[in-house]
């Protein structure tokens, strides 16, 4: 360690040394404590200014972080991350960590000045700390709605969410701003990886830094692990295996609103699985009214059906023909009984599958970029509130998602283990190095 680093470290060494203080946070709603904290308030309510001002009125300047006492361990737990600030891409000597330490030892002599000083530079720099965390400039993601493109947080909303916490030290001591996986793989020991692999490393938590907390309703889901994850309230809700793109159709990095469910859904089949997998059948004498399809004039939101006996079906299998199909609804559809949209324009949605099976294998990039879910049932119930009809109906039919669910589509190709890190393999190209 350099600097103010280490000596920061060293200060904060017994402080954070029993476990206990986890899992018992101060009460502080007492007489004893309000009586203790009001002068602690005073001088705040002198000494605030600017966005730290507003957020300190709006609670009626009382202390976010200074117990009675003067002790802070919520602030002791906050200094312990940011002196490895590193493993976030970030230099932990720009916060000057050393004098943050002392002001946290002169909040416990007992002066209402010193520890209001101490209150306001906590707040200072858990807001920096998070503003810069979540600045990732070598991740790419495509956003799909305006109001997920991150901005740099305000500092009042960074202080407002961890003031809403049901405990500030455990908030601060997990991360919970942050992605559970992220906070998970920043702790973990990176020491077994070589230099490609710390790039690796590196590579997955700034992906990762684009996601939200778990106090942030939403979904991930993870093409490097074909995994879904769905959270809410502070913890994880759940996570079921999925099937992710090909190498050759790869699911795209992508963050959307999950605006609405289609019940017994349609399938509009690509040009390339007409030409190479019902083209041929139909040339073979095959009925395509058996088969479940329907042939349309085109792409509108109101196609004519077209008679098969009129299509050029060597002609499709040839390639030199196009023809539009929908596989109808139904227990062999390929959309199973429900998708849910997040509207793009690259046709990627996540999707219930009749293929079962593929759930059970251990490499799970087999669609064409699609995402079709091990239990669409379940994330129904988790999505809508209700569950899905008993029995699937003949006709399709849309439901509004109300609010909209945020689902971001991500890349983690590094992942936490009892020992360490184990890298996962990299079949997008995505990471540093590929290709």
């Amino acid at each position: 360690m350099r600097g103010e680093r280490w000596r920061a470290a060293l200060a904060l060494a017994g402080a954070l040394a029993a476990p206990a203080v986890l899992a018992a946070p101060v009460e502080r709603t007492g007489g004893a404590d309000r009586a203790a904290l009001r002068p602690v308030a005073a001088a705040l309510q002198a000494r605030a200014h600017g966005a730290l001002a507003r957020f300190y009125a709006a609670r009626g300047y009382w202390p976010l972080w200074i117990e009675d006492h003067g002790r802070a361990p919520a602030g002791e737990a906050l200094l312990a991350l940011v002196a490895q600030a590193d493993r976030d891409g970030l230099d932990p000597d720009q916060y000057r960590l050393g004098r943050m330490a002392a002001l946290l030892a002169s909040a416990r002599t007992g002066d209402a000045a010193a520890r209001a000083e101490a209150e306001l530079a906590l707040s200072a720099l858990f807001a920096r700390y998070v503003r810069d965390m979540r600045r990732a400039p070598k991740a790419r993601i495509t956003y799909l709605d305006a109001e997920l493109k991150p901005g740099r947080p305000a500092p009042e909303a960074i202080l407002r969410q961890a003031a809403l916490a049901p405990a500030l030290l455990p908030y601060i001591a997990r991360m919970e701003w942050m992605d559970p996986l992220y906070t998970r793989l920043r702790t973990a020991d990176p020491r077994a990886l070589d230099g490609a692999g710390r790039r690796r490393l590196a590579a997955t938590l700034d992906r990762l830094r684009l996601l939200p907390g778990p106090w942030v309703r939403h979904i991930t889901v993870d093409a490097a692990s074909a995994r879904l994850f769905y959270y809410d309230k502070g913890r994880q809700q759940g996570m079921m295996r999925v099937v992710v793109g090909t190498p050759e159709t790869p699911t795209p990095m992508l963050a959307g609103m999950v605006r609405y469910a289609i019940l017994n859904p349609y399938w509009n089949v690509p040009p390339d699985l007409v030409q190479r997998r019902i083209a041929p059948k139909m040339v073979a004498g095959a009925s395509l009214a058996a088969l479940r399809f329907e042939a349309l004039s085109d792409w509108s939101a109101s196609p004519a059906r077209l008679d098969p006996r009129g299509i050029d079906w060597r002609a499709v299998a040839a390639g030199r023909a196009e023809v539009r199909l929908r596989q109808l609804p139904g227990g062999a559809n390929a959309m199973g009984r429900v998708k849910f949209i997040f509207p793009n324009d690259q046709g990627i949605y996540l999707h219930d599958t009749p293929q079962k099976a593929l759930m059970a294998k251990a490499d799970r990039h087999l669609s064409n970029g699609c995402v079709r879910l091990e239990d669409a049932p379940r994330l129904a119930r988790w999505l809508m509130g209700t569950a899905l009809p008993a029995k699937p109906g003949a006709a399709e039919r849309p439901v509004a998602l109300a609010p909209a669910v945020p689902v971001y589509l991500t890349y983690a190709t590094a992942t936490p283990t009892p020992h360490g890190v184990a890298l996962l393999a990299d079949p997008y190209g995505r990471d540093p190095g590929a290709g």
